[in-house]
């Protein structure tokens, strides 16, 4: 078995597990599979990978993106996420720009927005 074909799970820290499983639930759409013996919740992603949000009250976030979803087209999620009550973080920086909360850089685009414990995420498309 190789780890390039082996299926990969992301672990974020969450202060607050029931809060944070509402939040990719019902804002985001995903499926909530359980919760395993240390009380992270997890959740069925594409390819056979798994998010687990890990209890960890006070726990250290990072300030680069943790999680990013390809997706077809990101204004249109942008919209839909939006409507779920997702809030989405704008820049206007030399290196970054973003309008209606869409970055593009080359032919790629990306929008990112935070979880309730301040996990940065991001909806993107890479072109070709």
């Amino acid at each position: 078995m190789s780890l390039a074909t082996s299926a990969v799970a992301v672990m974020l820290p969450v202060d607050d597990v029931d809060r944070a499983k509402k939040f990719y639930v019902e804002s985001l759409g995903l499926d909530y599979t359980g919760t395993n013996g240390e009380g992270s919740a997890m959740f069925g992603l594409g390819g056979g990978a798994t998010l687990m949000l890990l209890p960890r009250p006070g726990g250290q976030r990072s300030d680069s993106t943790a999680l990013s979803w390809h997706v077809d087209d990101v204004a249109g999620q942008v919209t839909a996420l939006e409507q779920q009550g997702v809030v989405f973080e704008d820049y206007d920086g030399p290196e970054l720009t973003t309008v209606d909360h869409v970055a593009t850089m080359g032919g790629d685009t990306a929008a990112w927005f935070h979880d309730p414990d301040g996990n940065v995420l991001c909806i993107h498309h890479t072109s070709g």
